[in-house]
């Protein structure tokens, strides 16, 4: 892997990383958050591992797309710290928790960033060679061999986050009052 691949891939990191964030810091009406986490409830009802994996993986595959996979990764970055925000207004024990604790210090954090950081700096490096009418050739092997990671990442995360969800689940079972 070259040192440029490298370079792009930590700056998406960290422009996902601060967007993300941005979103977090958003003012969520009691309203707005009572809506959010109606729809996220019916959304995760049933959800196991695969579902996770099947749910992230329809966010991170567009990311490839050139030029349209920085805006959607962006979106999806700004949105998950959203999503966040609107949790901590319903949830205030979660208030209490940095956003960027879940996304650096979990593993399926980790995973997830990093996969979505792949797609959105190999739809840089895409949309970049189509604008300098290089050969597209030279870039499918590269592609696949990411995608591949990418859906490895998020099926080894998919699995870890349901058995973090099921762990803390029994735990909160366990513990009077909660």
């Amino acid at each position: 892997m070259n040192k440029n691949r490298i370079i792009l891939f930590f700056i998406f990191l960290t422009i996902f990383t601060i967007i993300f964030q941005l979103g977090s810091m958003s003012t969520v009406s009691q309203e707005e958050a009572d809506l959010f986490m109606e729809e996220f409830e019916k959304l995760v009802l049933d959800i196991d591992a695969f579902g996770i994996f099947v749910h992230n993986t329809t966010i991170a595959l567009p990311m490839f797309i050139p030029g349209f996979g920085i805006f959607w990764g962006l979106f999806s970055s700004w949105s998950t710290g959203y999503a966040f925000a609107a949790i901590a207004t319903s949830v205030p024990e979660i208030a209490n928790i940095s956003p960027l604790t879940i996304l650096f210090l979990t593993p399926f954090g980790l995973m997830e960033i990093s996969a979505y950081s792949l797609g959105i700096s190999r739809s840089f490096i895409l949309i970049k060679a189509i604008f300098t009418k290089s050969s597209l050739f030279q870039f499918i092997k590269p592609t696949i061999i990411e995608i591949g990671i990418v859906i490895g990442l998020l099926l080894a995360g998919g699995y870890i986050e349901f058995y973090m969800i099921e762990l803390v689940e029994n735990e909160s079972l366990e513990i009077p009052g909660f």
